[in-house]
């Protein structure tokens, strides 16, 4: 019995371990970013060790007034704009054409229903030029409108997520609340909405993800500075012509991490428990 535990406790042990090297490397490049924004340029490529020699906190009060002129009080305020108002308008959409597909009969449910699931398969770069050539068109360049109008149609993603969730919920609900009364915009309102809220979150939680990090967007669309969000005023850092500020770029980068950090703190079980209800595990 002794043997058995002491067996258990080298096994248990050398998991840990292997889970604690495994962990650091993943967030080694974290931590190298984190280290080398308190560090002088002059000593971020030329060390290996993540405990800065000097620590030179300046280098988030250079980094955050940019150029004078323009600082990331615009940029982060752009990234807010763009990330809140798309996301709201993807989650809002998406559950009510859920609602939809998953309670509403009509004909061609299932062919409409697959089309949109098949243009989850769709890259982005095939349809990229179409979009933008349409954009241009409309005078929608220099914008948010290209970026966050579309949201509003709903994400395939979101909409198949909800709709899982939503086939879950016993019809008898929605039988109940005809003989009170409520029509179908009521229901899904009153009844439904309620009822998907890990789903809601979860969804809200990825298009916030999406949407913070994107770079591909702005960058097609948004061609002046102030309108750049903070993924394209790191761009602007890297300066070929002359000696870039690598410090105030990685003194901005840990900043903009910090609202996707605090909402993964805030609401990571909800992502579990968001994937798990609607049928996604394994």
């Amino acid at each position: 019995m002794h043997g058995y535990k002491a067996k258990h406790l080298l096994v248990q042990s050398i998991f840990h371990i292997v889970v604690i090297l495994l962990g650091f490397l993943m967030l080694y490049p974290i931590l190298w970013m984190i280290s080398s924004s308190l560090k002088a340029n002059a000593e971020i490529f030329n060390t290996t060790t993540l405990i800065p020699s000097s620590w030179h906190f300046e280098n988030y009060l250079r980094g955050w007034k940019f150029n004078n002129s323009i600082t990331f009080t615009t940029f982060f305020a752009n990234s807010f704009y763009y990330t809140i108002l798309s996301s709201l308008g993807a989650v809002m959409a998406s559950s009510l054409v859920a609602y939809g597909f998953a309670r509403i009969p009509f004909r061609g449910r299932s062919f409409w229903y697959a089309a949109m699931f098949l243009t989850m398969m769709i890259p982005y770069q095939v349809v990229m030029i179409p979009q933008f050539i349409i954009f241009h068109k409309i005078g929608w360049i220099n914008s948010f409108k290209p970026l966050v109008i579309p949201q509003f149609a709903g994400l395939p993603f979101f909409i198949f997520l909800m709709v899982q969730f939503i086939r879950q919920i016993p019809y008898e609900l929605d039988d109940s609340a005809k003989i009170d009364g409520c029509n179908r915009f009521m229901i899904y309102a009153r009844i439904l909405f309620p009822l998907i809220k890990p789903a809601v979150i979860t969804s809200t939680i990825f298009s916030f993800y999406w949407r913070w990090d994107d770079f591909l967007g702005p960058l097609l669309y948004l061609n002046k500075p102030k309108l750049f969000t903070v993924s394209l005023a790191l761009r602007m850092f890297s300066d070929p012509m002359t000696s870039t500020d690598w410090s105030a770029i990685f003194a901005m980068g840990t900043l903009s991490l910090l609202p996707v950090l605090l909402i993964f703190l805030l609401f990571q079980k909800y992502i579990v428990q968001g994937l798990v209800t609607t049928g996604l595990k394994g």
